[in-house]
């Protein structure tokens, strides 16, 4: 019973975080230009049209406040939204994606690196993966740098509503057991499909305890 009365206290709990205002804050394409760090924060990171924009949008029950695109790399700036005044959504730029040009993808990576490795107000970082694919090889090294700099990070798979029951867990299990060893990796693995509705109330759940955390040391 008790069980039951904290899950539910908790899915309550996001719902009334992520009903709260979420306003675009700053953007940021240099180290420089990141805002003061403040509230605690959330990344959303993934390869580039795995669904970081519409999931956010889910989240914040908003339709345009990401934007989002069919064309992959068109996010080139770190995005921060502030949430109620209560917790930071940071969009990251998605990896995966050589169309843009060398100098462009060498400052993205120095900024989302500065930021992973010396932002102490993150909490956590929601590492996006297609449900349809799996992990990739750059989801793997990306998982490889979050662990190097021990920046705590949890699996969510995106489009989960493309895939039938049994490919589902199927990929649940393949994931579960690549993240078992890893440092930096949070265990649990959440299902979402933006689209449908998919796993967005455990999403927030989770988010919203995140916020309600004591700041790292």
């Amino acid at each position: 019973m008790n069980d039951t009365n904290d899950d539910t206290a908790r899915l309550e709990r996001g719902r009334l975080l992520f009903e709260q205002p979420c306003d675009f804050e700053a953007a940021a394409s240099a180290p420089a230009e990141l805002p003061p760090p403040g509230l605690p924060e959330i990344a959303f990171a993934g390869r580039s049209n795995v669904g970081k924009s519409s999931l956010i949008n889910a989240l914040t029950r908003r339709k345009n406040l990401a934007r989002t695109s069919q064309t992959p790399g068109r996010t080139r700036l770190v995005i921060f939204f502030d949430l109620g005044a209560q917790l930071r959504l940071v969009d990251l730029p998605g990896y995966g994606y050589a169309r843009a040009g060398k100098t462009d993808m060498a400052r993205w990576a120095e900024t989302i690196r500065f930021y992973l490795e010396n932002r102490q107000t993150l909490r956590r970082v929601a590492l996006l993966v297609d449900a349809r694919r799996g992990l990739m090889a750059n989801d793997v090294e990306a998982m490889d740098f979050l662990d190097a700099v021990a920046a705590p990070y949890q699996i969510v798979l995106t489009k989960g509503d493309k895939v039938k029951a049994a490919e589902r867990d199927k990929r649940l299990a393949e994931i579960s057991d690549a993240i078992a060893r890893r440092p930096a990796a949070v265990s649990s693995v959440i299902t979402t499909s933006a689209a449908k509705g998919l796993g967005i109330a455990d999403l927030r759940a989770e988010l919203a305890a995140l916020a309600d955390a004591p700041a790292l040391t």
